[in-house]
């Protein structure tokens, strides 16, 4: 499983779903946005279709765009997620 965690420092959504993984002992790439934050929101918008504000976290599990943190938790409490 490939996970990548798109995060800013200062988002508590970011902190809890990088605490998620964490305790589930999931292995992710994250990558701080930070730096070039504007960039790095519009980039995210055009790779993956986002309509309207592009949101962080953003999580990808296998090339698929899973969304923020409380999409990551109704994924896994639905089973659509396995860890």
């Amino acid at each position: 499983m490939n996970v990548e965690i798109y995060t800013v420092d200062y988002c508590p959504f970011c902190k809890k779903a990088i605490a998620f993984f964490d305790e589930h002992k999931v292995k992710y790439n994250r990558i701080r946005i930070d730096d070039n934050e504007e960039s790095w929101r519009k980039k995210l918008g055009d790779m993956y279709n986002i309509q309207g504000d592009v949101t962080v976290p953003q999580i990808i599990i296998d090339n698929k765009r899973i969304g923020g943190y409380t999409d990551l938790i109704a994924a896994y409490d639905k089973g659509e997620i396995k860890f």
